[in-house]
């Protein structure tokens, strides 16, 4: 598993550092700052006679001064009856995931992350954990994949990122008292990671460790894309080093299949649906709209 392929993929990983100390509370700007028009993150609809569903691709996290909410998603989110995201989002429920992460991230006892690298990796980690300040002893008790997304988050926490700033708090913050739901469950995407065998959770945290310097770099570029609403680029991004193709199919591919059994259900039901879910879902080959296309389901690019 690549950075790239992370940074996009799975809200839980972020979610888990959502409230971190320091960060804006009040991270959305006015919709006014943004003229309306066809430029702006990219924005979907799927319709029928008496149904409207919108996609919207989002940024996990974001740094409280990037602009984005424009009067094209003010306007769908007006219109929508109910928000969905890809997890249930309230503190509550990151709470709750937060303790589920870190009982299924915990390693069996007697045995420590370090017993699991070889000395070549062991001296790449420790030299990582030195950039971000953390003693190398912090995540012993940690399984790969855990301390693969900590080596993931932290730098970008440290350089102004924030889940409190992405793009699904602010879309529920906006949307006040609407009703809510999830495409999936906390459990379900960290289970994606808990799932993985030990040697591919190592190279994921071996990845992201030889990456802690390109993190902030990476989805800075990322973010540029995403703003100018340009989701092939931002696939191309994503895509060029996903090269795994189990792992793009559990973290990507039959998810976006998933929704897209999910959206054509609700097309059943009349009223309007705001979905947010991250931007790579939304972007590239086996998007979500490619599985609606199979389906002879239309989708429409609002902005």
């Amino acid at each position: 598993m690549k950075l790239k392929s992370l940074l996009a993929a799975s809200a839980a990983a972020f979610a888990l550092f959502a409230g971190a100390p320091a960060i804006a509370e009040d991270a959305a700007p006015p919709a006014a700052d943004l003229p309306a028009g066809p430029d702006g993150p990219a924005l979907w609809s799927v319709s029928d006679e008496d149904t409207t569903i919108y996609l919207f691709g989002t940024v996990h996290a974001l740094p409280k001064e990037v602009k984005w909410y424009d009067p094209e998603i003010a306007g769908a989110l007006a219109q929508a009856d109910t928000i969905v995201t890809e997890i249930k989002m309230d503190p509550g429920s990151e709470a709750a995931m937060q303790q589920l992460a870190m009982s299924k991230g915990m390693l069996p006892a007697g045995t420590t992350l370090r017993s699991l690298l070889d000395e070549e990796q062991t001296a790449s980690y420790e030299a990582a954990l030195g950039k971000i300040g953390v003693p190398a002893q912090a995540f012993d008790q940690l399984k790969p994949w855990m301390v693969g997304l900590s080596l993931t988050m932290v730098p970008l926490l440290q350089q102004g990122y924030s889940p409190d700033s992405g793009v699904e708090k602010i879309v529920l913050s906006k949307a006040g008292d609407k009703p809510q739901d999830a495409l999936e469950t906390a459990e379900f995407q960290l289970g994606i990671f808990d799932g993985l065998p030990t040697d591919q959770q190592i190279a994921f945290m071996m990845s992201a460790a030889e990456g802690i310097d390109e993190v902030k770099a990476t989805l800075d570029a990322m973010v540029a894309e995403w703003v100018e609403g340009d989701a092939d680029a931002l696939a191309e991004i994503m895509n060029e080093d996903m090269d795994d193709p189990a792992l793009a199919e559990a973290l990507l591919y039959q998810r976006n299949a998933n929704w897209a059994d999910w959206i054509e259900a609700r097309l059943a039901e009349p009223g309007t649906v705001f979905i947010a879910v991250g931007a790579g879902h939304l972007a590239g080959a086996n998007s979500v709209q490619d599985y609606l296309a199979e389906k002879g389901i239309e989708t429409a690019r609002v902005q």
